[in-house]
């Protein structure tokens, strides 16, 4: 069995709440499911221990009655399907009953002949007085098209209009990337920001790269981000059996809009 490294940042991760100013801490998790083909029993229940409000989900289903797989999923979790799935090309939304939703916009990225479709799901919801653009995102394998798609992720995130915002995802590309690095100049790469858990996302059997990430505008506090490797609840089985990509978990506190 190949030992899963963890941080020496490994500390219990604050809860979600609302705090005296308005300001909210929030859970957000970012998470490729794989189109639900492994373990559904074991992703639900990683899911489940994170406790997330909201869930940034890459690989969701796209084919034959996907709703119908990923509405039981997100109820398993104790979440509600938000926006996206075959409707951005396999990005999705899931979020907690905290979450008042002002609206939702799925995006389909311009299409390369030969390569896979694209797209954002996207959302702007508030916890409290706290107001928040949201985006999953899952970009492309070919590096000149995922860095074009990265200038746009950074595009449709400010044409949200919200004073603080998050993106996360499978950015296929390890933080020495030219993508990553155009993203998280302007954006906080929250594992580097304050590094919680694991590192590595890929794969559950040899976690060797970190290919996904959360990343915030600089307005939001970031509390802590990482693989949950060792969170209540969370099994190294059900990791492994879940999907071919760890999670990334991460505590934020948004201010008050």
């Amino acid at each position: 069995m190949i030992a899963m490294p963890t941080s020496p940042a490994a500390s219990p991760l604050p809860p979600s709440r609302t705090e005296p100013d308005g300001s909210a801490v929030i859970r957000v998790l970012s998470y490729n499911i794989r189109s639900m083909r492994d373990d559904t029993a074991a992703l639900a229940r990683v899911i489940s221990a994170c406790e997330p409000d909201l869930v940034l989900v890459q690989e969701a289903p796209r084919f034959f009655r996907w709703r119908k797989k990923l509405a039981p999923l997100a109820s398993a979790c104790g979440q509600v399907v938000l926006s996206g799935g075959a409707t951005a090309a396999g990005p999705a939304l899931l979020c907690s009953l905290r979450a008042t939703v002002e609206r939702t916009e799925d995006v389909l990225l311009p299409l390369t002949p030969g390569l896979h479709r694209r797209g954002f799901a996207t959302a702007v919801v508030r916890f409290g007085r706290a107001r928040l653009g949201v985006l999953s995102c899952h970009l492309s394998l070919q590096k000149n098209e995922r860095y074009e798609q990265g200038g746009m992720l950074l595009d449709h995130l400010a044409r949200l209009g919200t004073p603080h915002a998050i993106a996360g995802g499978d950015l296929n590309e390890r933080p020495d990337g030219r993508t990553f690095k155009r993203l998280a100049s302007e954006l906080r790469d929250c594992w580097a920001t304050a590094p919680w858990g694991a590192e590595y996302t890929s794969t559950p059997a040899d976690p060797h790269q970190r290919i996904d990430a959360i990343l915030a505008t600089p307005g939001i506090e970031v509390l802590a981000c990482g693989v949950p490797l060792g969170h209540p609840g969370v099994t190294e089985a059900d990791l492994r059996a879940a999907t071919d990509h760890l999670p990334v978990l991460a505590a934020l506190r948004v201010p008050a809009s």
